[in-house]
């Protein structure tokens, strides 16, 4: 690859995190402390153009973004953390699918095994480490209080009714922006620098 090529990449990368990041600032809440965003959708774009290392590139740009200008302050950095690791359990699997065999069929495949990978790292995370360590860290509560702040009886309630659907709903979402568009911006992404 020329050098050329290799800066429009970084600039690429650049602006798909930075959109990411905007994108992940106009969030709103759903369930619990779970907000929804479609900053998986420059994200995926990216690694669905250049492949999974690309894609967690701009997922830690964007994470970086957000710290560095503030954003963690409302969940001290465990929000960061779970958008991070549930994100890149998101975009990995499926740029991955998609990147071998670049059809629409396998772009879907690969965004359906994806919400499922993200959903799953999710619950797991969820319950051992996401949740307990925002109740430490940012309520000083334990477990079961920050599970009643949020009107939840038990970690199993909590997780059947806020985190499973709130993942499946985001990794929907995202997938669904993702395949209408992704198209028409690979080209624009993909074309070569003219001499």
């Amino acid at each position: 690859m020329n050098k050329r090529a290799n800066i429009r990449k970084l600039t690429i990368i650049g602006i798909l995190g930075a959109l990411a990041f905007v994108l992940m600032l106009l969030s709103f809440t759903i369930v619990g402390p779970y907000k929804l965003d479609f900053s998986e959708v420059p994200v995926m774009i990216g690694a669905f153009a250049f492949g999974p290392v690309v894609g967690v590139t701009i997922e830690a740009l964007k994470i970086f973004l957000d710290i560095v200008l503030g954003g963690a302050s409302d969940t001290a950095y465990v929000g960061e953390v779970a958008n991070f690791l549930i994100g890149i359990a998101f975009v990995i699997p499926a740029s991955f699918i998609y990147y071998r065999h670049k059809t629409k069929k396998q772009a879907v495949i690969g965004l359906v095994v994806g919400t499922l990978s993200m959903i799953t790292i999710g619950v797991f995370l969820n319950i051992f480490v996401l949740l307990p360590l925002y109740a430490r860290l940012y309520f000083g509560y334990s477990l079961d209080g920050l599970l009643a702040f949020y009107g939840f009886d038990n970690l199993f309630l909590f997780i059947v009714s806020a985190t499973i659907p709130f993942n499946l709903l985001k990794g929907v979402a995202n997938s669904v922006i993702v395949i209408l568009i992704y198209k028409r911006i690979s080209t624009i992404l993909k074309a070569k620098d003219s001499d």
